[in-house]
């Protein structure tokens, strides 16, 4: 028969998981809020250039802009759910919540990249020719710095708590920061007298927007499916042989909760052992584990006679 055995919580042994787990939510809303305040003044003057200039280009990284600043609403939220403890009902607590965030700002950017299309094109068949372009090129100077130092912000606390939605948000910021660059492709063409230019620009802006939804989207729906890097099962596998009574490894299930790993595993051992000794084998696997992922906040070893 199958013997679950106990993970730290319940039989008294702590390894501060849950102190951690808060860190890191802590760490990923700061660097939500503090890189979207920059975003939104940032865009808030590229609205201005924009009502000043009517630079087609301009407009679309503005709106772009300001959708990747509304993906801090979706992010925060589940940054704030990830704090909460677990409930009888929702006994894994809240960090799935982290990858629906990651599909929303899928949605917000496929959002944006119709909208810039949409205007693209209709400038193509209804030509003005911008103004102010000195202050249009100033503004694709000040997109392409707020955006950039966002995205260098969210994605190296993204890949320091493990999150792949901040990951995917700040990849999102540094296209903004590209596309910021290339209005000033089109305020020159207007200068050299080919306003044209202006909202080729934003189609080609457009397109790398729906290629960084495209890229994006890959290791965010893998963990909303429970999907791990194969690399992880193997590093598990690896550490759970460390433990020399282990005799073999029946099973393993991983999967992300948010930024944070879910750990099942199944080992056999002597079955001329006692319940005791069974249980004291499942804690060096539960300390051998702990060692190798720092980001495990659910462990739970079940032990089978061999």
């Amino acid at each position: 028969m199958n013997k679950a055995i106990p993970n730290e919580q319940e039989h008294g042994h702590s390894h501060g998981t849950i102190d951690a787990t808060l860190f890191t939510s802590q760490k990923g809303l700061r660097a939500v809020m503090s890189s979207s305040v920059i975003l939104f003044v940032g865009s808030l003057f590229q609205l201005v250039v924009v009502l000043l200039s009517g630079s087609v280009s301009l407009l679309s990284d503005t709106i772009h802009n300001f959708g990747d600043g509304a993906t801090a609403i979706p992010l925060s939220i589940a940054f704030l759910l990830g704090r909460k403890k677990p409930t009888v009902r929702f006994n894994y607590g809240y960090g799935k919540a982290e990858d629906l965030a990651g599909v929303t700002i899928l949605i917000f950017m496929l959002a944006s990249a119709a909208y810039v299309a949409y205007v693209s094109i209709d400038r193509l068949f209804h030509p003005y020719t911008p103004t102010h372009l000195w202050v249009v090129a100033i503004a694709s100077l000040v997109g392409f710095g707020i955006n950039e130092g966002a995205a260098w912000f969210r994605i190296r606390v993204g890949k320091e708590i493990k999150s792949e939605a901040l990951i995917a948000d700040g990849k999102h910021a540094r296209i903004d920061g590209i596309t910021s660059l290339s209005v000033l492709i089109g305020a020159l063409g207007t200068y050299l007298g080919y306003p044209i230019v202006d909202p080729i620009v934003g189609l080609c802006i457009t397109a790398l927007i729906l290629h960084t939804v495209w890229e994006s989207a890959g290791p965010v729906f893998t963990r909303l499916l429970d999907g791990v890097d194969p690399e992880i099962a193997h590093q598990v596998k690896h550490a759970v042989e460390e433990v020399k009574e282990v005799k073999e490894i029946e099973s393993i299930h991983i999967r992300w909760l948010g930024h944070t790993l879910s750990i099942e595993v199944t080992i056999c051992v002597d079955a001329t052992l006692t319940v005791a000794q069974g249980h004291a084998i499942a804690e060096e696997v539960h300390g051998e584990l702990h060692e190798h992922f720092p980001h495990l906040t659910h462990l739970s070893v079940h032990v089978d006679p061999h």
